[in-house]
């Protein structure tokens, strides 16, 4: 772990002006050494502008400098900004993941920095009251009155809200202030944070539940670093129960930030939050408005916000006191960054609660094997859930064999399920049909001569969005119109689809259940928390009989009424070399399961599969998680594969394919050999051309305790790398892509 910076940079230097070595937000080696001007101190973690080339950037203060630079050549710091220093912890913690993704610290000072807007002090907004004396009434148009109106409603209001609840344009606003019909006021631009209430009463709890709450409580009140698995099955009440573990936190006047793996699924999350609490948390994900953004950063700064659930950028927050972390579905695989700095949050998570000396929570119904290793070994402990909440009942799980029982020619959705479908919307329930696969179809040919539309600038297939009548690439969104000619034969109309996506099984749903209402569910469709509220809202009033979707709606949901749920490819998942591919199906296709059933009305679940006696489909139909596990970890043991060995990608990707072979050839070569590490490749990357750069990807392959980064630093700088190539490394990769 890199050591910890000095406690202040204000004392003079022995033998020169004083300096402040400054960590900037880019991707440069290291903190760079500037004068202190006299008159001005700064002490670490103090937010600075100091001048970068010919312009001025804002960094943080990382300690005293050592003095590499010569006096003369130091160039002073600008100023320094009013804020409350970036917290020791999160210094440490910068240095910390810098070091284990092998990247530079100011890449991730970059994303604890995020939001340059709320560095600079916050400006007063304009906001609108009534005038005294008020405007006599005859000389004022209907619109004005109504602005009046709204004013004597309630405070001051902003011009556009004002504008917005009389119904008049913002320029009237602003004619009625000139005019002295109403009063312009300034308001703080930050108006207070309110605060959860620990000691709002929540539901009444199982026993079971109440035992892991207290034990919860009990941990986050004694302090001090501790990981726990929250192991319930879907449905069993996990959420209230480490809420209870959050309300002990607040009690002793802690932070606390919830990591959600889809923000956009976060609303019914929210409400319950806001039930037990009393107001919703702080947010955090890309959907934000800026202003909120700025607003919710510095209030994160400055303490005045408690709870914040976010996306896995959320980490990288500056909390002061952040006393619990909770990791929710802690098996997923969004919580592993494939761009920029490459880390996976729930381990990054673990690792800030270790620094922080906290408590953090991983709660899952499938649980990642890297956790239930880790809590079958003793690093965590483990509390179990394992009941439904209210009595509710599992769902039955059945295979479909699609040997057997195959769709009519031309369809995909086989009688059994069909039947099982029908038989569920003729009852007034609900039902849910998953194919993990967007749009249309995954593949679009010409019945003629077999052309492929694929993408120019990746290795993939163009795949057919029928709702927005557009071709896209999934990987670096380009997109096209359908081609009325074929570009490979010039025969007209001769486009067919290949396979189903989501779109093409809602359009033999329609076909077969004409009287349903059915809804499209994936990130095409729903893009935010606004979009996933209003989903909630009408499923829950029963507005929808049928969703179909992506694994956007495999996880998180409870809907009373929903109780049928149909995989149309129970396979999907297990194709390809990925070594998690049975962990993660197994995982997906278990949640997307436990969409069924969740109140008192009995659920089922169908898998239509081409391998019914697939590892993974035998124990989600027996219901052994737990043996689907064991055999899974010893496989991977036998072979060394985490979590019982470690893995490490370099990717090299550049515009010209033969400098990338050349430099991958070159690496090879060079690469690190020994008893505990191995290095396989270099190989074409399945992507092997990806938003138009050529990837090639050689995998190393090390022992558990092996110090792998350390065998990569002295490799690396046995190559010279041409600046027109990239060499990316991956600590822990997930995509093998």
């Amino acid at each position: 772990m890199p050591g910890e910076v000095a406690n202040s940079t204000s004392g003079p230097g022995p033998d020169g002006p004083r300096r402040a070595a400054v960590l900037l937000p880019l991707p440069l080696a290291g903190a760079y050494d500037y004068a202190l001007p006299a008159g001005l101190a700064v002490a670490d973690g103090d937010y600075v502008i100091v001048p970068l080339g010919n312009r001025e950037v804002m960094g943080v203060v990382w300690g005293q400098g050592d003095g590499a630079v010569d006096d003369s050549r130091l160039r002073p710091v600008a100023m320094r900004l009013d804020l409350p220093p970036l917290p020791a912890v999160s210094r440490r913690f910068v240095d910390w993941v810098a070091a284990y993704t092998m990247v530079p610290p100011g890449a991730v000072l970059r994303m604890t920095m995020s939001v340059s807007a709320a560095l600079e002090p916050p400006r007063a907004v304009t906001a609108y009251t009534l005038a005294d004396p008020m405007p006599e009434a005859q000389t004022l148009s209907p619109a004005r009155h109504r602005v009046l109106a709204v004013l004597a409603e309630g405070p001051p209001r902003l011009g556009a809200e004002l504008a917005r609840d009389a119904g008049v344009s913002p320029g009237l606003v602003r004619t009625m202030a000139a005019a002295g019909q109403i009063r312009a006021v300034a308001l703080a631009a930050d108006p207070p944070w309110a605060r959860p209430d620990p000691d709002r009463a929540g539901p009444d709890l199982t026993a079971d539940q109440q035992a892991a709450a207290d034990s919860l409580r009990r941990q986050v009140a004694d302090g001090g670093y501790g990981a726990t698995l929250l192991d319930g099955v879907t449905g069993s009440g996990k959420t209230e129960v480490y809420f209870e573990a959050i309300a002990a936190a607040l009690a002793g006047g802690r932070q606390v930030l919830v990591l959600l793996p889809e923000i956009a699924l976060s609303a019914q999350w929210l409400g319950r939050f806001a039930a037990r609490f009393g107001v919703a948390p702080a947010e955090w994900h890309s959907d934000l408005a800026a202003g909120l953004r700025r607003r919710t950063w510095r209030a994160v700064l400055t303490g005045a916000v408690r709870v914040v659930v976010g996306a896995r950028s959320a980490l990288f927050l500056p909390f002061p006191d952040l006393g619990l972390i909770v990791v929710d579905e802690e098996h997923e695989a969004a919580f592993k960054q494939e761009d920029g700095v490459l880390y996976h949050a729930r381990d990054m998570a673990v690792a800030r609660a270790h620094l922080g000396d906290i408590p953090i929570i991983l709660a899952s119904a499938t649980p990642s094997l890297e956790t239930v290793v880790n809590a079958d070994t003793g690093r965590y402990r483990r509390l179990a859930l394992p009941d439904r909440h209210g009595g509710a009942a599992l769902p039955a799980i059945t295979a479909v064999d699609l040997r057997t029982d195959p769709p009519e020619r031309g369809r995909f959705l086989s009688p059994p399920l069909i039947a099982a479908i029908r038989q569920t919307l003729e009852a007034g329930e609900q039902a849910m049909l998953f194919l993990n696969r967007r749009g249309y179809a995954p593949l679009t040919l010409c019945r003629a001569c077999g052309h492929r539309m694929g993408c120019p600038d990746c290795t993939s297939w163009l795949v057919e969005h029928r709702l927005t009548r557009r071709l896209l690439c999934h990987h670096c969104g380009y997109t096209a119109p359908l081609p009325s000619v074929c570009p490979g034969c010039g025969a007209a109309n001769s486009f067919v689809a290949v396979g189903p996506g989501v779109e093409r099984i809602a359009e033999e749903a329609d076909h077969l259940f004409p009287d349903a209402r059915w809804l499209v569910v994936t990130s095409d469709t729903l893009t935010g928390p606004k979009a996933a509220e209003t989903l909630v809202r009408q499923v829950h009033d029963r507005e929808i009989d049928l969703l179909i979707g992506t694994q956007m709606i495999a996880k998180g949901h409870h809907f009373p009424w929903l109780t049928c749920v149909g995989v149309v490819d129970a396979d999907l998942g297990l194709a390809g070399g990925d070594l998690r591919a049975a962990e993660r199906t197994y995982q997906v296709l278990h949640q997307v399961a436990g969409r069924a059933g969740r109140s008192d009305r009995a659920g089922r679940a169908l898998l239509q599969t081409f391998d019914p006696r697939s590892p993974v489909i035998e124990a989600l139909v027996r219901g052994d998680r737990d043996g689907f596990l064991a055999e899974e970890a010893a496989a991977r043991r036998a072979r060394g594969w985490p979590p019982f060995g470690r893995l490490a990608a370099l990717i090299v990707t550049g515009h010209d394919a033969a400098l990338v072979d050349r430099v991958a050839a070159d690496l090879a070569r060079a690469a690190p050999r020994g008893p505990d590490i191995d290095v396989l490749g270099p190989a074409p990357a399945p992507l092997a051309l990806l938003r138009g750069r050529h990837r090639r990807r050689l995998l190393v392959k090390a022992a558990r305790r092996c110090p792998v980064q350390a065998h990569i630093a002295r490799w690396l700088a046995r190559v010279p790398v041409p600046g027109t190539v990239r060499v990316t490394v991956d600590i822990d990769p997930y995509s093998f892509l």
